[in-house]
Formats: C-alpha cells, sequence, structure tokens
C-alpha cells in the first residue's frame, strides 16, 4: 500500500506479477501480511496451496493474519505436512515452505462457520484480518498486505457497510484520495516494459449510477493517481491512456455527450499539468494499444471495463 501526500492506490496484480522477476536475499526480503479472507470461502486453501511456491519465498516473508485453526483445516483439506504456527508479530518464526506463521486476530465463534456459506461471523472474521493487516502495515512491520478474498454480503451482514476492500483500506489509512489499480507485470506477450495498471474511476457502484457519478474531477484525480504510481514505478512519466464511456467513443454525441462534456475537459487538464495521457479513446482499441506497448497505464471510467480487459491478458 503506497502512500504519499495523503493519496493511496491499492493494487492488485492480476495472473503473474512482477514477483518473479525479482530475487530479495536473505534479510532484505520484505515481510508480507496475507489477510485469511472469508473462512468459509476458498481464501485458506488458496493460501495453503500456495505456500510451497519457492518463488514466493524467495521474493518475501508471508505471514498469514487470521485464525490459525481455520489454516489448519485447510491443510488438512489439501494434506499436506506444512506446520501452521501461532505467533503474535513478524519476526517471532522465519516463514518457509513448512511452515505458516499465522497472527490470530479473530474469536473462536469462527470455528462454527459452515463452509460455503455466508456468515456474519465469517464477514466479521474477515473484517478482522485486514484491519490487523493494515496496522501491520502502516506500523511499518510489514511492507505490504495481500488480501485473500472476502465476501460482501457477509461483511455486510457483520455490520460493515465497505463495498470491498478497497474503500475499507482507504478508510485504514485515513485518505478519501485512493483508487484501485490493477497491474499485470511484464512478459514475454506484454510488450509494455513496465507493465500494464488499470485504474478505476468508479468501482463498487451499480452500472446505472455511473453516468451521474463521472466528473471531470474524478477523472483528473485518478489519472494523478497512476501518473504518480507508475512514475515509481518505472522512474518516468508513464503514457496513460483515458477510456471512453460510451460506444465509440459517443460518436460525435449521437451516443452520448460525456467524452466532449467531462472526460475530453479532465484529459486537457491532464495534459497542462504534464501528463502523457491521451483521451477519451474507445475501451476496445485503447486495450489493444496498450497491450501492444503504447500505454503503460489506462484510466477506466467503471469497474467491469477495467476488469475485464486487464484480466483477459492475465488471468492466469
Amino acid at each position: 500500500m503506497p502512500i504519499a501526500n495523503a493519496r493511496i492506490t491499492i493494487c492488485y496484480t492480476a495472473g503473474r506479477s512482477c514477483m518473479a522477476k525479482k530475487k530479495h536475499i536473505g534479510s532484505e526480503r520484505p515481510w508480507v501480511a496475507i489477510t485469511l479472507g472469508d473462512p468459509a470461502g476458498v481464501g485458506p486453501e488458496i493460501i495453503v496451496g500456495a505456500w510451497n511456491e519457492t518463488v514466493i519465498h524467495d521474493w518475501c516473508r508471508p505471514i498469514v493474519v487470521g485464525h490459525p485453526e481455520i489454516l489448519r483445516r485447510a491443510v488438512a483439506l489439501w494434506q499436506t505436512d506444512v506446520r501452521v504456527v501461532e505467533v503474535e508479530a513478524p519476526g517471532q518464526v522465519e516463514p518457509s515452505p513448512e511452515i505458516i506463521p499465522c497472527i490470530a486476530c479473530c474469536s473462536d465463534d469462527v470455528l462454527g462457520v459452515r463452509p460455503g456459506m455466508v456468515d456474519a461471523r465469517a464477514g466479521h472474521a474477515a473484517y478482522q484480518a485486514v484491519v490487523k493487516a493494515a496496522q501491520l502495515a502502516l506500523a511499518g512491520q510489514v511492507a505490504a498486505v495481500a488480501t485473500a478474498p472476502l465476501h460482501k454480503e457477509a461483511l455486510h451482514r457483520a455490520g460493515h457497510k465497505h463495498p470491498g476492500h478497497t474503500e475499507l483500506l482507504a478508510e485504514l489509512c485515513g485518505v478519501s484520495d485512493f483508487a484501485m489499480m490493477l497491474y499485470l507485470g511484464p512478459a514475454e506477450d506484454l510488450p509494455a516494459a513496465d507493465g500494464l495498471a488499470v485504474v478505476h474511476v468508479t468501482l463498487h457502484t451499480a452500472l446505472r449510477n455511473i453516468f451521474g457519478q463521472i466528473s471531470e474531477e474524478m477523472i483528473l484525480a485518478k489519472a494523478r493517481l497512476a501518473d504518480g504510481f507508475m512514475h515509481r514505478l518505472a522512474g518516468r512519466r508513464p503514457r496513460i491512456g483515458v477510456c471512453a464511456l460510451n460506444p465509440h467513443a459517443g460518436e460525435g454525441g449521437l451516443f452520448g455527450d460525456e467524452e466532449a462534456r467531462i472526460i475530453r475537459p479532465a484529459v486537457e487538464r491532464a495534459k497542462a499539468e504534464g501528463m502523457d495521457v491521451d483521451g477519451p479513446l474507445p475501451t476496445d482499441s485503447l486495450m489493444h494499444r496498450a497491450r501492444s506497448g503504447h500505454f503503460d497505464a489506462v484510466v477506466a471510467m467503471y469497474h467491469d471495463q477495467g476488469h475485464i480487459a486487464l484480466k483477459l491478458l492475465g488471468m492466469h
């Protein structure tokens, strides 16, 4: 969770990531907190199933945040010999493919949750894990947070009305200027030298509400976040493409005027601030150009516009 000047970008890697491109040695490996996710869901099984991947331990020191017994149940399902060790803080036990250190932060009532069932107890446990992991990051005890899936309905049943991880993490960090970023690391089939990022203007909202929510200021704010994050990542100003909202970018107003009225003025203001930005462009052609290396980052207007395009490039 990079934080600078009261801004935050919640960054999710899609499919492959830059993890395999960099190997840390010895004490240089950062601690990374992994939230358990919804105890009734696939999160615990995913964590245990991935734990023996050597690339993870080459790159970082992972530590799980959640209920240790839920993890042990996942270990039993996998029929593996990995051992779950309860700890109070990073550094008490060295993680390895054979040892999972786990910081307990949930009450035992979560042990009564049935797999596959939506349960407020599971939602609260998932919430507690995110809160604890964020506290560790803000205190400098871990360098990053990776989140296993939570169930939004279970989260809401527990009284936590956040739409998802993104908004919850932003609240815990005390910021209002934030964005979700999907990031696909560089690879042979992705010519973009520094990978490809997608930032969303709107996120967890009904499609029918998007036209009333987007604004010139919102688009400019997300472009600034994309510019700043990719600049830190690559050491240079990124090339940013901004998606249109309507089919064919509105076709001169035939299919909507949001491009001319809202999006293009935001792009012009971004250019005036020194950003290398182009748009609004039809999403299909923009993403093709981005995949070909023409853009380093894309500003999408809504959730599925960005998610579908990037995940098709790197779901696995």
